[in-house]
């Protein structure tokens, strides 16, 4: 299976810094809000218990949570909307960019600015997205033959073993189901979200390259509105 780059990792530590800021916490509370509207009682809404396991994983206080997922029945909050953008980066890569917003007029150009500032620029709708499958994504703390072995027999489609770790893919609408399988088998689950998974990477060997492409990459994850990117880049020089 394509999709696995440096970036998912740079994303998870940028990730642990951006939570003692709290921007991580504005980005968690959008998807949980979006995710309420399917129900909110996340016994019965899957995906409403995968957003509110991301965020305590992140530290989010239960009142925010809950203030999420209140928005639903609260007339007076703003309506948010899902949109996703398509980009390009610098050596032709293919970036998606999950938004969630309440003023598409806003996202847009901020959207376009930073691609568009750092080497890349807004691409048509569908030019980029047909590199792309949604996938259901699971990071496991396990390793060996023993554990992936496990993982595939939860229903995996495909599962890759590096540094450490187990990186699971399913079909999207399988997520939930094979997530909890294999925290029912003992292993350790980390995270699990529904991400566009390259079918085909770029590869980037250039180091000035790569330090172009996870520019334009952190610009946009930087967005309030933005609260996914990925890419069919895999950078594999050492960046350090």
């Amino acid at each position: 299976m394509s999709g696995h780059s440096k970036w998912s990792t740079i994303k998870r530590e940028k990730g642990a810094k951006d939570a003692k800021r709290g921007a991580i916490f504005t980005k968690i509370g959008n998807q949980i809000a979006i995710a309420a509207r399917g129900g909110t009682d996340p016994t019965m809404n899957s995906s409403l218990a995968l957003a509110i396991e991301k965020a305590k994983q992140a530290n989010m206080p239960n009142a925010n949570i809950q203030r999420a997922i209140d928005r639903v029945n609260d007339k007076d909050a703003a309506v948010l909307e899902e949109i996703v953008y398509e980009g390009m980066g610098p050596a032709g890569v293919g970036i998606i960019i999950e938004t969630a917003t309440d003023n598409r007029n806003r996202t847009l150009p901020e959207v376009k600015t930073a691609l568009t500032k750092n080497g890349g620029r807004l691409a048509d709708a569908g030019s980029v997205m047909f590199q792309f499958d949604l996938k259901g994504v699971i990071r496991v703390g396990a390793s060996g033959e023993d554990a992936l072995l496990t993982v595939l027999d939860a229903g995996a489609e495909d599962a890759v073993e590096e540094d450490g770790e187990i990186t699971v893919y399913t079909d999207q609408k399988d997520l939930a189901k094979v997530r909890s399988s294999i925290i029912e088998s003992g292993l350790d689950v980390s995270d699990a979200e529904l991400q566009y998974v390259a079918k085909n990477m770029v590869t980037i060997e250039d180091k000035e390259t790569a330090q172009k492409v996870l520019k334009v990459l952190d610009a946009l994850d930087d967005l309030d509105d933005v609260v996914n990117v990925h890419t069919n880049a895999d950078i594999t020089v050492d960046l350090d």
